[in-house]
């Protein structure tokens, strides 16, 4: 893959995981209960102990953000990486954090939205070459 092919793949799994985020964000939401204004919310979303684990996934999205707005060409080995991580927090690879996988998979099977959204992460992420 060329540098173009590179960036659409992982623009598109950029925008995907951050349908899936807003998903989750509305799954734990409606676990912890209403938040009141918008500000409460987002109060609630970085400080609040039961959003803690989707610090991890956010993270990462600024990651490939920052990556994607770098001019530097992307290697396909940097995308195996990505992609690694990724697999690492929503599966099929061994876990990097046992609660993020926990309380991942918890969501996928309370909501069918974020299930068919997974489905379009994993589909942008197979776009990502395998690391190795």
């Amino acid at each position: 893959m060329n540098d173009n092919d590179n960036r659409s793949a992982l623009r598109q799994l950029a925008s995907e995981m951050r349908k899936s985020h807003k998903l989750l964000l509305e799954c734990q939401s409606t676990l912890s209960g209403a938040a009141g204004t918008a500000f409460d919310r987002l109060q609630m979303v970085t400080n609040h102990p039961d959003f803690a684990w989707l610090r991890m996934l956010s993270e990462f999205m600024v990651e490939v953000d920052q990556r994607l707005d770098e001019e530097a060409p992307l290697q396909a080995a940097q995308l195996g990486a990505m992609r690694q991580v990724l697999e690492r927090l929503i599966g099929p690879a061994e876990p990097s954090s046992a609660q993020f996988r926990e309380k991942y998979l918890a969501a996928l099977h309370s909501s069918p939205e974020l299930t068919i959204q997974h489905g379009a992460l994993r589909l942008a992420l197979g776009r990502l070459p395998a690391q190795g």
